[in-house]
């Protein structure tokens, strides 16, 4: 496995731990008042669901179209 693989499959692990913290937070009671009072969620939640989608998005693009070098 080349360090571009091993890369990208981590970045999708931690884009998919991301994401489900940020379900996690987004379901707090804290977080649905907010929702309703405000229309949006917490920055907290906000910043876990943008780093986790950006992480996972950057770890299948290296999958799907990264340079692979065989030696």
């Amino acid at each position: 496995m080349t360090n571009n693989r091993v890369l990208a499959v981590v970045l999708l692990v931690v884009g998919m731990i991301l994401l489900f913290f940020a379900y996690q937070s987004s379901q707090s009671l804290g977080d649905q008042v907010s929702e309703v009072v405000t229309g949006r969620f917490t920055d907290s939640t906000l910043w876990f669901l943008v780093l986790g989608a950006a992480s996972a998005a950057a770890g299948v693009g290296l999958l799907l179209f990264g340079k692979s070098t065989s030696n």
